[in-house]
């Protein structure tokens, strides 16, 4: 275990921000999730900018991978698209 002070500071704000972190990412994950349940085009349309705003914010704070965030809009847009 640390004895610095400084080393357990660190180890307390690096269990705060994974907390942070985790509850963002599970937020994205329940999002996705829920859109690709929606049958309505319309619908789906109004939720995808919503939806593209919450992982590009995600990318940008480094808590997903850029390549990560393009995939998952990649595939929710084909989604979208291929509704009817």
């Amino acid at each position: 275990m640390a004895n610095h002070p400084s080393a357990l500071k660190r180890i307390r704000q690096n269990e705060a921000r994974r907390l942070h972190n985790r509850y963002f990412q599970k937020s994205m994950r329940n999002a996705v999730r829920k859109f690709r349940t929606l049958e309505d085009k319309k619908e789906a349309g109004e939720q995808l900018p919503k939806l593209y705003a919450i992982i590009d914010k995600l990318a940008k704070r480094n808590m997903i991978h850029k390549n990560k965030a393009a995939n998952l809009k990649s595939s929710i847009t084909k989604y979208a698209n291929g509704l009817s």
